[in-house]
């Protein structure tokens, strides 16, 4: 895996439903190495802090590799990196052979797989596209979030280099699948997983436990 972009952005007001929203969505690459601190990426504009940045959402990698995919779904064929807002543009990162609880080394900072991202409607602001939100949940490959074990420095070319494999193996496309997918023959099984594991982030046990109750 290899970082292709490092993305950051400045507010911006944005309009929905004939109400003002500022947001940080709106990322772009920029040439300098970005620093990747516990709470977020340093310079890097984060405003809803309930849904985005903090220990267990500070860092959102998205994987070059579906680009080409949203390119021909969504007819932007000129989509640049950070067009999903995230902050490190990264090929090979598929959700399939990611886990919960995987740590990777980039740069000189390590990071752990905390969760997958949930979409809001400020993805389809973004893309151009209000079906972007909807369309983006049910093709289950929704990028990654990490919490910082270790800060530091990351750049455009750095190598991402999974150090440590998490033995329960509950990949963040198959938890997403189970939450959304009520379908799946496996949600169950991956749901209960998933609750063994220490690193997934607070907000996705509270929705593994509610997901069971529920069954």
């Amino acid at each position: 895996m290899r970082v292709l972009a490092t993305n950051i952005s400045q507010p911006r007001e944005i309009q929905f439903r004939g109400e003002t929203h500022l947001t940080g969505i709106f990322k772009t690459p920029t040439e300098e190495p970005v620093y990747l601190g516990r709470e977020g990426v340093r310079n890097d504009a984060v405003i809803d802090l309930v849904n985005h940045g903090g220990r267990d959402k500070a860092i959102y990698a998205f994987a070059s590799d579906h680009y080409d995919y949203w390119r021909d779904t969504l007819d932007k064929p000129d989509m640049p990196p950070g067009a999903f807002g995230e902050n490190l543009t990264i090929s090979g990162l598929i959700e399939s052979d990611i886990h919960i609880g995987d740590q990777l080394a980039i740069g000189n900072a390590i990071l752990e797989v905390s969760q997958p991202r949930v979409p809001c409607f400020k993805l389809g602001i973004a893309l151009n596209d209000e079906r972007a939100p909807a369309l983006f949940t049910r093709h289950f490959f929704t990028g990654v979030y990490f919490r910082v074990l270790r800060e530091g420095e990351v750049r455009a070319g750095d190598t991402a280099s999974i150090v440590h494999r998490h033995g329960a193996a509950v990949s963040v496309h198959s938890l997403f699948r189970a939450r959304y997918d009520s379908a799946w023959d496996s949600a169950t099984e991956t749901m209960e997983s998933a609750l063994d594991v220490a690193a997934l982030a607070p907000e996705w046990q509270e929705k593994a436990r509610t997901y069971l109750a529920r069954r």
